[in-house]
């Protein structure tokens, strides 16, 4: 039992599933929103649900800039603890915002508070800074890959878990006789439990149990900043590609042709975490065979391609098949963690994946502003440009990587 309490693996599972519930709740409800205040007019909503997550999404990326770092230096002096409580502790309070904005038919700019509010306590890029860590110090550098990987196995299927439900829980009216309200409810329930296994359950490594995951590091000498600058640049272009996109996915399946609802959207989430799981059955079946960056490589050409299809998804069953085609799309990102890891000791884990989770922050700002700014532009004459631009920029991640 002690072994399994110093495993980071629940906490990612039920934060995995509270996120996927608040992602269904929190796209549905903003698009619901602007569907009213357009009078029903589908472009015009999508225009104005496209600048909500505009703002909204950079917002949390930009405030997390705040916090990100200096938890993760002093992470690395006083433990991992402070680095995945306090950003969990924001990501509950924050998403209790929807509860109230859902509740009362309040303005949207309250969201904003709290996504700022899930920001200043270090948002997601301090969570999986967090969880990078903790799983880097567990294994030993062999069997890292894996292990990172297996982390968004664990995070793929809780997310398909609560994509599949979500939309069936959203429709769910309580006395309130608004849809949404239990949906809102029970993600806060699953993450305050996280929350509470994090703060009271998880067994941390001490500060002397650090090197026992890195037997080389005290022959290693000098980090290679050459090589830690190329790592870096590979997973800023990816997510460059990659983020934004992601995004405006979520809006381009809302409008016609495909006009999805609350089921089907929670089925096209369920294809998307599917990637994890598909991923992780890669890296272990093929990494007998191929080395860290030819399986990164292989990540980036299968989720390039599907994007790209994507771009010409009129029916349902193309979405279907570009999110198989991305089958490998989630291998490069936890694979390139690993190799970081393998250059550095894990006494600075906490400042490296700070600043790699920043820099990302950073990209997901940036990311978002390019195609949440450009998706509407493109309404009138070719909604799935976006995606092609996102294939493009993302092959690009494959020159450092080479």
């Amino acid at each position: 039992m002690g072994g399994f309490l110093t495993l980071v693996e629940p906490v990612v599972i039920l934060n995995s599933i509270g996120s996927s519930f608040y992602s269904t709740a929190l796209t549905l409800a903003i698009y619901s929103r602007c569907n009213e205040t357009s009078g029903g007019q589908s472009d015009e909503a999508q225009t104005l649900s496209s600048n909500f997550f505009l703002v909204y999404n950079s917002l949390g990326s930009l405030v997390s800039l705040l916090s990100t770092v200096p938890l993760g230096r002093l992470a690395d002096r006083r433990g991992q603890k402070v680095l995945l409580v306090v950003p969990q502790l924001g990501s509950v309070l924050g998403k209790s915002f929807l509860l109230v904005f859902i509740l009362y038919r309040l303005p949207l700019y309250l969201l904003y508070v709290g996504v700022c509010l899930h920001g200043i306590c270090g948002g997601s890029p301090a969570y999986w800074s967090s969880v990078v860590s903790l799983a880097a110090m567990r294994s030993g550098p062999r069997a890292r890959s894996m292990r990172l990987s297996s982390v968004d196995f664990v995070s793929g299927v809780a997310g398909i878990i609560g994509s599949l439900i979500s939309g069936y829980i959203y429709r769910v009216k309580m006395s309130y006789g608004q849809t949404g309200v239990l949906l809102i409810f029970v993600s806060l329930l699953v993450c305050g439990t996280g929350l509470f296994y994090s703060a009271f359950i998880l067994n941390y490594p001490a500060i002397s149990e650090r090197e026992e995951g890195n037997p080389d590091s005290s022959k290693r000498g000098e980090m290679d900043r050459g090589a830690v600058a190329l790592l870096f640049a590979a997973m800023i272009l990816f997510v460059l590609g990659m983020s934004g996109a992601e995004k405006v996915i979520c809006l381009f399946v809302l409008k016609p042709p495909l006009s999805w609802d609350s089921v089907w959207v929670g089925y096209g989430q369920t294809a998307t975490n599917m990637m994890y799981l598909t991923s992780f059955a890669g890296v272990l079946l093929l990494s007998r065979w191929l080395s860290d960056p030819a399986l990164i490589l292989l990540g980036i050409v299968s989720n390039c391609t599907g994007m790209a299809i994507m771009a010409f998804a009129q029916h349902s069953w193309v979405y279907f098949t570009a999110r198989g085609i991305m089958m490998f799309a989630c291998i490069p990102m936890p694979t390139i963690c690993s190799q970081l890891s393998k250059l550095m000791d894990a006494q600075s884990y906490g400042r490296i994946f700070g600043w790699l989770q920043s820099s990302l922050a950073v990209t997901d700002v940036l990311s978002t502003f390019l195609f949440t700014g450009l998706y509407p532009l493109t309404l009138d004459w070719y909604s799935g440009f976006c995606f092609l631009l996102s294939a493009l920029v993302s092959y690009l991640s494959a020159v450092p990587i080479l």
